[in-house]
């Protein structure tokens, strides 16, 4: 029997397209391997997110009060063995085994990092970045070396982006950069009274960065990333992959605070997405099985639309 995978997905502003993910998700990886967990930032749209949590309720879905928090005490109660996350803007459209990614990680624990679903030869580039092939379960696997990598998404390890990883691994890397810093801790108990002034008079954004430490999901991406790169001798050198399941489609932009660059125009703006969502347009996952993506993030070209019966 396989393993559950703890699936934790982060949306903000994008019901139209978080269906599309969810959609997606569940025509490639059977429903019954995953636990859903949807964190949600309220800000737009609730109306619409309402009706899509009706559709999808399976999903347990975490109302956003203060990221930071939210994530720690979701990680804290997840007991399966794998943990792969997610974005609102991404799309899947191919799978691989479980079954394969499973005996990966079994055969390969002092070697394995992480088993992404976003690599293939192609998008590596000229040579695959010196990935290696290796038969798991009669089927084709590659593994890249994370830590001499040259194509950026490479050698960048870690990524809320269709990636498999261990609960374990997960959980010591945010042991590092989830809480304060040590010595910050020991003269700031977390329920002090310096820590609670603190608290008063900045917003918990500035209070967190202030304490250096993840206050959204790009943050929390970039501490961990960093983390991990900086303390290469602590963890596994190896990212494996078979093919390229997923893309991120970008279209619009939620968070203003981190430059990324958006391909999309006025028509794709979250406001106009979501009118186009309550006249009963979705994504046309048909069309992005047809045309698939040869690379991890992509524009408007594979940003279709079909309205729905």
């Amino acid at each position: 029997m396989l393993e559950k995978i703890s699936n934790i997905v982060f949306t903000k502003n994008r019901p139209l397209q978080l269906e599309a993910y969810l959609e997606s998700l569940y025509r490639h990886i059977p429903e019954n391997l995953l636990n859903t967990y949807v964190i949600y930032k309220v800000e737009l749209f609730d109306e619409q997110y309402s009706e899509l949590f009706k559709k999808f309720s399976n999903c347990i879905v975490i109302r956003e009060q203060n990221f930071h928090d939210d994530f720690l005490k979701l990680l804290e109660h997840i007991d399966t063995k794998y943990i792969l996350f997610g974005t609102d803007d991404v799309v899947y459209y191919d799978s691989v085994d479980f079954a394969v990614i499973d005996e990966t990680f079994e055969r390969f624990q002092s070697d394995i990092f992480g088993f992404t679903l976003k690599f293939s030869i192609e998008s590596l580039g000229d040579g695959g970045d010196n990935a290696n092939e290796i038969t798991v379960a009669g089927q084709g696997v590659y593994k890249v070396n994370w830590k001499n990598a040259q194509n950026r998404h490479a050698k960048y390890p870690f990524e809320l982006n269709s990636t498999v990883y261990k609960t374990a691994l997960v959980k010591n890397i945010l042991s590092y950069v989830g809480r304060e810093r040590p010595l910050l801790k020991k003269i700031f108990p977390k329920e002090s009274l310096r820590v609670n002034f603190l608290r008063k008079i900045l917003s918990m954004k500035d209070f967190l960065i202030s304490l250096e430490t993840f206050h959204d999901p790009n943050s929390l991406e970039g501490y961990c990333c960093r983390w991990c790169k900086n303390h290469k001798h602590k963890f596994a050198s190896y990212l494996f992959f078979q093919k390229l399941c997923a893309s991120a489609i970008q279209v619009n932009r939620v968070n203003t605070s981190t430059a990324n660059p958006v391909d999309g125009s006025n028509k794709h703006t979250v406001e106009t997405l979501n009118g186009k969502y309550k006249q009963g347009y979705r994504f046309d996952l048909e069309a992005i099985e047809k045309f698939k993506p040869k690379i991890l993030t992509v524009g408007q070209q594979y940003f279709k639309l079909t309205k729905s019966r």
